[in-house]
């Protein structure tokens, strides 16, 4: 096997040095703080901020946070929102601080709304996908996690008490998935590594074992609005997963430990923005986010 990634050695998963040696690689190339916190600050008129936990590696560097809307009322369906799981995809973050900003009081009469806006601030100042453990946040949704982003998350909305109705998960897939994380993952993990191909457009990830198309599909038509929709690549599939209606793959969540099944909830989705097209901008990116969110919180208003 090819030595295709500067750290480890073939067919040999890394080590703690290999780790240590990765994360001292790591570069902060944004804050957080200015990026992320202050705007949170900002929101305290129409939610409740509430810092739920930190990160170890730097617990007054990166707190936790998250929203819940001021006006909870019992008897209104809840919706989570996360963005940030992998800190590196910048639009779930300021997407979800967007729509918290400009467009959550149109909803906050018919939902309970939690916002956990940023749920890797590490990720997010050192674009990485991993945490400094070298451990994917989306991938450890699931009892005894081995991330803390993963596992301060869930212990947060469990103290809430409450039934999830939806759950919208924002992400982006980045040309950097195909040149630094996939590479990264296989020789991580001792594996040889296949070059894949980066889907051109927005896509959403459904969940296989409750699939909600009608869901799915209100969001893409309300995303198409914005950006274009993702279409099949050269076999005819999205990341080598049927297409299941325009834009839409499923993943069984649950079974990966992915964030958008961490709940009980009756509808989910993952979304993922292409912020690497030369058809959109930054602000785009985020607006298109903000479209997945009030496409899937309008049909939910529409059935009753």
């Amino acid at each position: 096997m090819s030595h295709f990634y500067p750290i480890g050695t073939p067919n040999k998963p890394w080590q703690q040095k290999e780790k240590e040696f990765w994360l001292a690689q790591a570069e902060v190339k944004r804050e957080y703080k200015t990026q992320v916190i202050y705007k949170l600050e900002a929101l305290s008129d129409f939610f409740k901020v509430s810092q739920y936990g930190n990160l170890p590696i730097n617990p007054h560097r990166y707190p936790l946070y998250a929203l819940t809307s001021k006006n909870w009322q019992d008897d209104k369906p809840t919706v989570l929102i996360t963005g940030g799981v992998h800190g590196y995809e910048t639009s779930g973050v300021q997407g979800a601080i967007l729509f918290a900003k400009e467009y959550a009081i149109k909803y906050v009469e018919h939902f309970n709304i939690i916002i956990l806006p940023c749920i890797s601030p590490w990720g997010y100042e050192t674009i990485n996908r991993w945490n400094p453990n070298a451990v994917d946040p989306n991938r450890s949704f699931y009892d005894k996690s081995p991330s803390e982003e993963a596992a301060q998350a869930m212990a947060f909305v469990k103290s809430l008490n409450v039934d999830i109705l939806a759950h919208i998960d924002l992400h982006e897939t980045t040309d950097s998935d195909e040149e630094e994380f996939r590479p990264a993952l296989a020789a991580r993990d001792g594996k040889a590594y296949s070059e894949g191909t980066i889907p051109d457009g927005f896509y959403l990830v459904g969940d296989s074992d409750m699939p909600q198309p009608d869901f799915q599909k209100a969001i893409i038509d309300s995303v198409r609005k914005v950006t274009h929709i993702a279409p099949p690549e050269g076999d005819g599939q999205i990341l080598s997963k049927p297409v299941e209606q325009d834009g839409v793959i499923n993943y069984p969540t649950k079974e990966l430990g992915l964030c958008a099944g961490f709940t009980d909830r009756i509808y989910c989705t993952t979304t993922e923005v292409y912020p690497d097209s030369p058809k959109v901008t930054d602000k785009e990116c985020n607006l298109a986010q903000v479209a997945a969110i009030t496409g899937g919180l309008d049909y939910l208003i529409s059935i009753g």
